[in-house]
């Protein structure tokens, strides 16, 4: 393949990969792939070892945002650390089963799993159903927080902001 050729392969995928993100799936991922990808596909005579570090913190940076944003509001909101572990697999679990539903299944199947996981683990722990459904809403503004700031947008306020 000629060089010409890979960078715009790089730029496509690069560009899916953003599209991705905005669905809520695993797109900095396909981002980074495609980056060391075209590092080997080149010997990695354009892509160096600071640009695989930096891709590499930067996508590691962007999922310890989102993961911080969902376990965060969910102790905020009283959960447990049960809890906040009930919402990042009830979030993923339910991304996973919304997949199948174009554009944005996964992206309300996060927000539900989220709330579904968070809530069904803290209320396994202190058996108080109002308790338990406070943290799950917690952890549904978690996911549409980590949704809202995972996604590529315009600058704007915060849908939560006051």
């Amino acid at each position: 393949m000629t060089h010409a050729l890979l960078v715009v392969l790089l730029a496509l995928i690069c560009l899916g990969g953003l599209a991705l993100v905005a669905l809520g799936l695993p797109g900095l991922w396909v981002i980074t792939v495609a980056v060391l990808g075209y590092g080997a596909l080149t010997g990695f005579a354009t892509v160096g070892a600071g640009t695989i570090v930096t891709v590499l913190a930067l996508a590691g940076l962007g999922e310890l945002l989102e993961v911080w944003l969902g376990y965060g509001l969910t102790r905020k909101y009283g959960g447990s650390k049960r809890a906040g572990w009930g919402a990042l697999v009830g979030g993923i679990v339910g991304a996973a089963i919304g997949v199948p539903v174009p554009v944005i299944g996964s992206v309300i199947g996060a927000l539900v799993g989220s709330f579904a996981g968070a809530t069904l683990f803290e209320y396994s722990t202190t058996w108080h159903a109002p308790g338990a459904l406070r943290v799950g809403w917690g952890a549904l503004l978690g996911a549409g927080a980590r949704s809202w700031a995972a996604s590529p947008r315009t600058p704007r306020r915060s849908p939560w902001a006051s």
